[in-house]
C-alpha cells in the first residue's frame, strides 16, 4: 500500500499553494485534484483582484500557473477524488475513486465550497458571461450598469450593498415578502437609494445573447410574469462546503464548514489540517484560500518534524 507523507485533497488556490510550500519543505506532497481542477475560480473569467496582475489575469491561466509551479517544485498532482477516509488512527487511510486505498502521515483538506445555484438551464448557459456567485470577484465588470442579486439573507444584502457602490442600479430578487437578514443589514439595504427590492419573486429564466446576460424573467407569487433589464445576475443563496466525506471524523459547524483551532489550520484530528473555503464561511477569496494553504503546509511541516 502506498504511504504518503503529505496528502493534499483539492486542486484550488488553497491546495496548489499548500503543494508549493510542502514541496519546498521536502515533504514530497501528493495532491488529488478532485472533480473540479482549479476550483471555483475556474467558473469565472478574468480575475481582477489577485495581487501581482495589474491588468487582471485569466482565471484558468492563474490556476494553471499555480499548478505548474507546484509540479516544477516536485509535487505529485493526480486526477482523482477522495471518496472515503479513515482518520481513526495514523497513518490515515483514504480511498480514491472508490477503488484504490492509500495511507498518509498527514492530510490537508482543501476541497473548497460549492456555490448554490437555482438550477436553471439559462443560468448555466450564461455562467461566466454575466451569471456569477461572487460580487467581490466580478462586481468590478459591472460598473455603472444594472445588476440583480438573488437572495434575502445577510450574504445577499452584503452583496447588494457592495454592488450598489459600483453599479447604476441593483435589483434584489427576494422570493418571500421579508428578509432573512439581520436587522442591521436590512436597514443598510433599505437606506441605499439605488437598490430596488422585488418581493415575492422567483427567477423563471436568465435572458441573454451571444454577448452575455441582458435580463431576467421573473414571476411573482400572484403569477404575474415580467422582465427586468440587467447586465449581471448574482447568486447569493449560500455555499455548500465540500466536507461531507470527512464528517464522520472531522468536526464541522452547523453549515458544514470544517472547524479549525483558533488562527491555525488544525482540525480536531491530530495530523489533519483544513485550508481554503472548506473552512472559511466568511471571505471565500482566492487570495485568502492561498494564504491558508500556505499556513496548512507550514503546520504540516512542523507536525511531521515532531512525529
Amino acid at each position: 500500500m502506498e504511504n504518503i507523507r503529505c496528502l493534499i485533497i483539492g486542486g484550488g488556490p488553497a491546495g496548489y499553494t499548500a503543494a508549493i510550500y510542502a514541496s519546498r519543505a521536502g515533504l514530497a506532497p501528493v495532491l488529488y485534484e478532485g472533480m473540479e481542477p482549479g476550483g471555483q475560480l475556474t467558473t469565472t473569467t478574468v480575475v481582477e483582484n489577485f495581487p501581482g496582475f495589474p491588468e487582471g489575469v485569466d482565471a484558468n491561466q492563474l490556476m494553471g500557473d499555480m499548478r505548474a509551479q507546484a509540479v516544477r517544485l516536485g509535487a505529485d498532482i493526480r486526477r482523482g477524488t477522495v471518496t472515503s477516509v479513515d482518520f481513526s488512527s495514523r497513518p490515515f487511510k483514504l480511498t480514491i475513486d472508490s477503488e484504490s486505498v492509500l495511507e498518509a502521515q498527514a492530510v490537508i483538506i482543501a476541497t473548497g465550497a460549492t456555490a448554490r445555484y437555482l438550477g436553471l438551464p439559462s443560468e448555466r448557459k450564461f455562467r461566466g458571461m454575466g451569471v456569477s456567485a461572487c460580487a467581490t470577484c466580478d462586481g468590478f465588470f459591472y460598473r455603472k450598469k444594472d445588476v440583480a442579486v438573488v437572495g434575502g439573507g445577510d450574504t445577499a444584502c452584503e452583496e447588494a450593498t457592495y454592488l450598489a457602490n459600483l453599479c447604476n442600479k441593483v435589483y434584489m430578487i427576494v422570493r418571500r415578502d421579508v428578509f432573512r437578514a439581520s436587522v442591521a443589514m436590512q436597514e443598510k439595504v433599505r437606506n441605499t437609494p439605488n437598490i430596488e427590492i422585488l418581493w415575492n419573486c422567483n427567477t423563471q429564466e436568465v435572458l441573454g445573447d451571444a454577448s452575455g446576460v441582458t435580463g431576467a424573467r421573473l414571476v411573482r407569487k400572484d403569477g404575474k410574469v415580467f422582465d427586468i433589464r440587467i447586465d449581471g445576475f448574482f447568486l447569493a443563496i449560500g455555499h455548500h462546503p465540500n466536507s461531507d466525506v470527512f464528517k464522520e471524523f472531522i468536526d464541522t459547524d452547523e453549515n458544514g464548514y470544517i472547524i479549525t483551532a483558533g488562527k491555525s489550520c488544525r482540525t480536531n484530528v491530530e495530523g489533519v489540517f483544513a485550508a481554503g473555503d472548506v473552512q472559511d464561511p466568511s471571505f471565500r477569496q482566492a487570495i485568502t484560500a492561498a494564504a491558508s494553504g500556505c499556513k496548512a503546509a507550514l503546520e504540516v511541516e512542523k507536525f511531521l518534524m515532531a512525529h
